[in-house]
């Protein structure tokens, strides 16, 4: 393809004998493994029993796949539950017959409703901690997880961004972009902003987390975290093209945006009560 403007083509993974290593499948593993070694630090550092780890690893795994799954479904292509409903579920497609295709579809959003109450159940009956406990921690991992989520969408040119001006140092051709976008044309790589900013999100939070005593205080990071990640993805929109069938929309705004709205709410909420939430170093370490 001849043409004066950047093009982002890659190949679609690591070709490991008869098996491809897809790069977004890659970015998941590489999500969850940091994931894994920062909590595991964090433990540490607050001097809570690494025993707590793994199940709490397991139920994020479990909120985040199924979350992000039917949050994708739900708000974006709810035909699916008519039409092919065990493709919601699996990672297969029975519409035009049987074929593997891996999950291609998932919402932030969805993953944090699901996220959210998995780790109340991790919260009360395992390590019997308040979940702000948890969600403070959980936070700054799913910070830099979420960074790692948009350089797969931006991989997979897809989640790509509104055309730009041929002008702009931004413009970028994805050639291999989804029929759905239409001709390719110079467009923003929306995902390398999202991603950007959620790394930034993450450098802020774990400075935060080290340098201060915020993480007594139970929800603060975690109202932070609602606040800022939700801006950003906010804003982010403008330049994004629509994902599948935009059926929420309001005043000029797309259904990421209205979705993101009640989470910074939240956030603000949060931070306001976590005054009342405050604990000490020692109960900081229970259970030891």
């Amino acid at each position: 393809m001849e043409t004066p403007f950047k093009i982002w083509d890659p190949t679609s993974g690591i070709q490991l004998g008869p098996v491809t290593l897809h790069f977004y499948s890659l970015m998941f593993i590489f999500a969850f493994g940091l994931g894994y070694v920062l909590m595991t630090k964090m433990f540490k550092i607050d001097n809570v029993n690494l025993k707590y780890l793994e199940p709490l690893f397991t139920w994020t795994l479990i909120g985040t796949i199924l979350g992000a799954r039917l949050g994708h479904v739900i708000f974006y292509q709810p035909e699916l539950f008519k039409e092919d409903f065990w493709s919601v579920f699996l990672p297969i497609s029975m519409k035009n017959g049987f074929k593997f295709t891996g999950f291609s579809g998932l919402a932030s959003h969805g993953a944090t409703i699901a996220l959210i109450f998995t780790t109340l159940y991790y919260s009360f009956k395992i390590i019997k901690k308040n979940p702000f406990w948890v969600y403070d921690r959980l936070g700054i991992v799913v910070a830099l997880g979420g960074a790692f989520v948009r350089m797969g969408n931006f991989f997979n040119s897809e989640i790509i961004g509104k055309p730009a001006d041929p002008n702009s140092p931004f413009a970028l051709l994805f050639p291999q972009q989804s029929s759905e976008y239409g001709v390719t044309i110079p467009r923003f790589p929306s995902q390398l902003f999202e991603a950007i900013g959620y790394v930034l999100l993450f450098i802020l939070l774990w400075v935060l987390y080290r340098k201060t005593n915020k993480k007594y205080q139970q929800g603060w990071l975690f109202g932070l975290f609602f606040i800022i990640l939700w801006a950003i993805r906010f804003f982010v929109e403008f330049l994004k093209e629509p994902q599948g069938d935009e059926f929420i929309s309001f005043a000029g705004l797309n259904t990421g945006q209205i979705l993101s709205i009640p989470f910074m709410i939240a956030g603000f909420v949060i931070m306001v009560y976590s005054k009342k939430f405050k604990i000490t170093e020692a109960e900081n370490a229970k259970p030891e």
